[in-house]
């Protein structure tokens, strides 16, 4: 994979990781849902750190991100009151994320 590249694939990670983490929520594998949320925590802190002027896809990667935030909002408000913690660490981390995405996108 090209440096490049990276922002957007991981986004797109970090978006699939969270439609599997809402899956198992609902299917009441909150053990596994919390390992894959660290998961999603891990590849969104390698878009946070690899975020550069040169990197594609900056807009498409904001977006998705923003998408998934959204979602994740929606998993937070349907979980049970001893899964919300992993949740809301995770959502904020997605939220700066995506912020730190969009201002690299207004930089440009």
């Amino acid at each position: 994979m090209q440096p490049k590249d990276r922002c957007f694939l991981y986004a797109e990670l970090v978006s699939q990781l969270v439609d599997l983490a809402g899956q198992q929520f609902n299917s009441g594998d909150s053990g596994q849902a919390s390992e894959t949320l660290k998961l999603v925590q891990m590849y969104a802190e390698k878009i946070h750190m690899g975020v550069s002027d040169d990197s594609k896809k900056l807009r498409n990667a904001e977006l998705l991100m923003q998408r998934t935030s959204f979602r994740l909002e929606g998993i937070r408000s349907r979980a049970s009151y001893e899964d919300r913690p992993v949740l809301e660490v995770t959502l904020k981390q997605l939220n700066q994320v995506q912020t730190q995405l969009m201002m690299q996108v207004f930089k440009k």
